[in-house]
């Protein structure tokens, strides 16, 4: 292939430009907020979730209370009860006034068992409310932590955009000195080289392979016309001389 060597020096542009746009879009997939974010979504949703399994427990303990206090109630009823019938002379019998003391007495015990209780429940309510009010305290500032990463996530995104819109404009540009089939050939070699399609020969290296080219090469090189199209012996990327190249004198292996 034949080309121009400033056209063969301008794919040198073009290279530098599409690596950056490479590290544009590493920029863009590398955003550490995009991982805070990720990783606030997943603490948030374990925080919601323990909000719920908080709120189902205080509706389990609400239910526990007033069963209890349904049950104290009860047992005071029945206390009243008995207490009138003892006051008033309504068991005349000794042995039914025993039992009716005793009854009394069982009550009254039973009563102050329950009571305890509905104060245990109580007390359990207290802490399962104190621990809802932590998580969702907890829950508030992540939220807005999260709402904080997320606008720093926009503002890196929209920032890398804007360089991105600005390179790829100055590709087209240079794109455009380039002859086609040259051009076709880079993005080729690109797409087959982990993105490298040219590279500059300096004194005596690829920069492509980072490999040093025998003597053999090097004079082969410096027989070739200016405007033939070299290509790397090892990695097969365009190799482009510049005034770097070492092709002036002797160069050693």
């Amino acid at each position: 292939m034949k080309a121009e060597p400033v056209h063969q020096v301008r794919l040198l542009d073009l290279q530098e430009i599409d690596a950056a746009l490479d590290r544009l879009k590493h920029r863009a997939r590398t955003i550490p907020e995009i991982a805070e974010v990720k990783e606030l979504d997943v603490r948030i949703v374990a925080l919601r979730d323990q909000v719920a399994v908080a709120e189902t427990a205080l509706r389990d303990l609400d239910r526990e209370q007033r069963k209890a206090e349904s049950d104290v109630d009860q047992v005071r009823v029945r206390s009243d009860r008995d207490a009138r019938r003892l006051e008033t002379g309504q068991v005349s019998s000794p042995k039914e006034l025993e039992g009716l003391q005793s009854e009394i007495v069982s009550l009254q015990r039973r009563q102050a068992e329950l009571e305890e209780i509905v104060l245990d429940v109580m007390e359990r309510q207290e802490l399962a409310q104190a621990r809802r009010a932590d998580i969702e305290k907890e829950l508030v500032a992540l939220t807005a932590e999260r709402e904080a990463a997320e606008d720093r996530r926009s503002e890196a995104i929209l920032e890398i955009r804007a360089d991105a819109d600005s390179t790829n404009q100055r590709r087209e540009r240079v794109a455009a000195e380039i002859p086609e089939d040259l051009r076709a050939l880079y993005l080729k070699l690109r797409e087959q080289q982990g993105g490298v399609g040219a590279a500059a020969l300096r004194y005596g290296r690829c920069e492509g392979c980072k490999l040093a080219l025998s003597t053999a090469e090097l004079s082969q090189i410096r027989s070739a016309p200016a405007d033939e199209v070299l290509r790397c012996e090892d990695c097969r990327r365009i190799l482009v001389r510049t005034n770097e190249s070492g092709l002036s004198g002797p160069v050693q292996e």
